[in-house]
């Protein structure tokens, strides 16, 4: 059974898309069957992954509309593990009839449920905001990924997904946990990086993950390729930075399998 992970927080601009896509492809490269799913209306996943809208068949806004099957929107990419949905929203009335029909909060779960067990990860991109689609993602969840970069208001939206997180928990999915919160363009030597980090370990020390994925301009210049930067240069600090975590994450996760 595939494990469904939401990459989230209602912050643009912290490497959330760039964080979705790249770990699926380092998951994809240490041979686990990985899925990214892109819920976000600017289809900034499809970009990076060399999607342009004359190599999109349909997305997860005509699974959402009820006129294709979650299977049908499935695409191979260059990576031999790693499939994806791209969101397929390409015109204001489409983005429209796609926030309408996303308040239903089970329709993702339910479409998702006839596909989780084809892979090991299923990596969802949120968009920017706590509700509609990313309800949907957060139901359909078995944990949420927290990518943040330094400063005090990304600090202030990981306060917020956590507060929804547990009203999520409450309400419609008991089981989603915080898979945890990785630090995106981190700069070492910065001020505003070490009050980051002191600020986080104060309130969530648990949830911080050993791997942090440094600045990198190479990141950027990677999706101008329409690749993810472990095809674009593998041996990059981005790239390997990436890698581990998803190594991170695998052995996580398996040693939670060894002990239930």
């Amino acid at each position: 059974m595939g494990k469904i992970i939401s990459v989230c927080i209602p912050k643009g601009g912290v490497g959330k898309t760039t964080t979705a896509v790249n770990l699926a492809a380092s998951l994809a490269v240490a041979e686990k069957k990985t899925l990214l799913l892109d819920a976000d209306p600017s289809g900034s996943s499809a970009i990076a992954l060399g999607f342009t809208p004359n190599k999109i068949k349909a997305g997860i806004s005509d699974v959402f509309n009820h006129s294709k099957s979650i299977s049908y929107t499935i695409h191979p990419t260059d990576l031999r593990f790693l499939s994806f949905i791209p969101a397929n929203i390409n015109s204001i009335k489409l983005d429209e009839r796609f926030t309408k029909t996303s308040e239903n909060k089970s329709v993702l779960k339910n479409a998702l449920r006839n596909i989780k067990t084809e892979f090991d990860y299923i990596i969802i991109d949120c968009p920017p905001i706590l509700s509609g689609i990313t309800t949907n993602a957060l139901n359909s969840s078995d944990s949420v990924l927290i990518p943040v970069k330094s400063g005090h208001l990304s600090l202030e939206a990981v306060d917020k997904t956590f507060q929804y997180v547990k009203m999520i928990k409450e309400t419609s999915n008991p089981e989603i946990v915080i898979e945890g919160i990785v630090f995106t363009m981190y700069e070492k030597n910065s001020k505003v990086t070490e009050i980051s980090e002191k600020e986080l370990k104060l309130k969530y020390k648990s949830y911080l993950l050993n791997t942090v994925i440094p600045s990198s301009n190479l990141l950027n210049e990677a999706t101008f390729y329409g690749k993810p930067l472990c095809l674009y240069k593998i041996n990059s600090i981005g790239a390997l930075a990436y890698l581990d975590l998803a190594y991170e994450i695998i052995c996580k996760n398996e040693n939670i399998n060894q002990i239930n």
